[in-house]
């Protein structure tokens, strides 16, 4: 990951990891023939568990077609693959449409985690 501001993300995600409940889970809609779904399970998936942000916010694959699991509300369905969707307590928190490549996921996904944190933190207040 050669990304400039990979440091900053990185020390949002590891001053709010500890701020999020355990029911934060990263959704990642998928279906059969996407190039871009590939692409992400071939550049993130494999260290994606090993991650703060994969502890953060453990993954949960969906196919594209299929119905919501229950207590999951979101704010529009998807529309596209792979789309990512954080959700916290079942309610989404923030999503990412389309694979922009590991450069680009990885900060996208530390800022969303850090702003649920945030709004985590907001909440408790």
């Amino acid at each position: 990951m050669t990304y400039p501001g990979l440091l900053a993300s990185a020390f949002l995600l590891a001053s709010s990891v500890a701020v999020l409940a355990a029911e934060v889970q990263l959704l990642m809609f998928e279906q059969p023939g996407c190039i871009h779904c590939a692409a992400w399970n071939k550049e993130v998936a494999p260290e994606y568990p090993l991650t703060e942000e994969g502890r953060a916010a453990p993954l949960r694959r969906l196919q594209l077609r299929d119905p919501l699991p229950e207590g999951v509300e979101l704010v529009s369905p998807p529309v596209f693959t792979p789309t990512f969707v954080l959700v916290e307590n079942g309610a989404e928190a923030g999503r990412i449409e389309g694979y922009p490549g590991e450069d680009f996921f990885w900060p996208l996904l530390a800022r969303m985690i850090a702003e649920a944190a945030q709004d985590g933190e907001a909440a408790q207040d």
